[in-house]
């Protein structure tokens, strides 16, 4: 996986979590805590491949 395709996947999740957190809002807002729950756990899920591609960015970046 090369640099370029880390980026591709950190600002994928990144928008992901965007689009997440506008549904969570408005899930909270119409009292559907259940789709709260689901978003919550979908978000979290995201910010781990986001740090993990970050992650493999920095080495990639930085072997030199």
């Amino acid at each position: 996986m090369g640099k370029k395709m880390c980026w591709t996947i950190i600002f994928f999740t990144l928008a992901v979590n965007v689009v997440l957190l506008q549904q969570t809002v408005e899930a909270y807002y119409g009292l559907e805590y259940e789709q709260v729950f689901r978003n919550t756990i979908l978000g979290c899920i995201s910010v781990a491949v986001t740090l993990l591609a970050l992650i493999r960015w920095w080495k990639l970046e930085y072997k030199k």
